[in-house]
């Protein structure tokens, strides 16, 4: 008879990945448990693009939360010389997060999962038939255990993931209940290294947001007000200002120790160019729940590794492609911003590719693979790393 004490899975973190595990782990017959320390629904800074790849990863429920369909895309470089980019079909949609995370979780639940928010994870600890989730006044058990609960989480700690770069994002909501903006999104690159702004519009607000590495807090908020500025957007009712800290893990971070698995941005997954994190999260959520899964149905220690082991093999075959040729892409956005806008948005091939992204009908490791970008980028990439320790 099953332990009614023992969890197949646990899932700690609500968010895309974790949600996506919890699904995925349950669709495939695992008694799943998903946590977060957070009331539901709850704020999460964000952009809220859903790219090519999300749309493929997430399930047909989460589709409901799009408040936008982006056709128009202006790409400028410090708040001019902006050259819009239109496509006849939508190439991106804008999700307010606590709507779209709701919706994923709902998923996961009705695949058979149980939810408990306002549950924060005090600690791990791996015996040898299972692992302890200890939480305020309470203790869990799980065959698998399932991070994804952040960069700073602890599950990430607990795995021990190592952090390559990290960057500070500085959003806010404005009331636009009016806004013509509907179909239409911004990128700016900044006048400081690695430095871009955005707008997305929503039903009824507009999410305005800048990212840059960390360390230069002053001249972060300085590049928010000022594209606020140049926007004209500078007087709008404020509804809610927040940061979030950005961060990729190193080419030998581990995924997993023991029977704890990371995923996310616990795992430090995302594409370091864009920063572009949400379908890192969903595809890596996916991946993580199959084989926790597949690793919870046996008792044969070594087919249990190897679905283990299935995980990480996954990620570095499908993700880290990604992530290595948007840290070349970062290092071109560092060196050399103008040059980089002069491709992007002044020539067809440019605009032809970013929009290909954007759709996920093309990968960044695509873009860098030409044999001119490839050189460019490894110049750069060498010169960023030196830079960056």
């Amino acid at each position: 008879m099953p332990d009614p004490d023992l969890w197949d899975v646990i899932v700690v973190g609500a968010g895309p990945a974790g949600s996506s595990a919890a699904r995925v782990a349950a669709e495939a017959g695992a008694r799943v448990l998903l946590l977060d320390r957070a009331r539901f629904p709850r704020y999460k800074t964000c952009g809220g693009g859903i790219t090519g790849f999300s749309l493929r990863a997430m399930p047909d429920a989460a589709r409901a939360a799009f408040e936008a369909e982006i056709t128009d895309f202006g790409l400028s470089r410090k708040g001019r010389d902006r050259v819009m980019l239109h496509a006849d079909e939508p190439f991106l949609g804008m999700v307010q997060r606590e709507d779209f995370d709701q919706l994923l979780v709902d998923a996961a639940v009705a695949a058979g999962a149980d939810f408990r928010d306002g549950e924060a994870v005090r600690g791990l600890a791996e015996g040898q038939e299972s692992v302890a989730v200890r939480l305020e006044g309470e203790e869990l058990h799980a065959r698998i255990v399932i991070g994804a609960d952040g960069s700073n989480g602890r599950t990430s700690g607990y795995v021990g993931v190592e952090f390559a770069g990290s960057d500070l994002g500085l959003e806010i909501e404005l009331a636009a209940p009016d806004h013509d903006w509907i179909g239409t999104a911004l990128f700016d690159w900044g006048a400081d290294r690695g430095a871009y702004a955005w707008l997305f519009p929503k039903r009824r607000t507009l999410t305005i947001g800048v990212i840059q590495r960390t360390g230069l807090p002053d001249a972060t908020r300085a590049y928010l007000e000022l594209w606020l500025r140049q926007l004209g957007l500078a007087g709008a009712t404020r509804l809610r200002e927040s940061g979030h800290l950005t961060r990729w893990r190193s080419r030998s971070s581990p995924l997993r120790r023991g029977s704890v698995l990371v995923a996310g941005e616990a795992a430090g997954l995302l594409e370091p160019w864009t920063r572009e994190g949400i379908s890192f999260a969903l595809r890596s959520g996916s991946m993580a729940g199959a084989a926790a899964a597949s690793a919870a149905r046996t008792a044969d220690p070594l087919s249990r590794e190897e679905a283990l082991d299935g995980y990480a093999a996954a990620v570095t075959r499908e993700l880290v492609p990604q992530m290595r040729s948007g840290a070349a892409m970062l290092a071109v956005l560092e060196h050399s911003p103008a040059a980089l806008h002069r491709v992007l948005a002044h020539t067809a091939t440019g605009r032809r590719t970013f929009l290909a992204l954007c759709r996920g009908s093309e990968r960044v490791d695509a873009l860098v693979g030409n044999p001119f970008v490839r050189a460019a980028t490894t110049v750069l990439g060498r010169r960023t790393a030196r830079a960056r320790r």
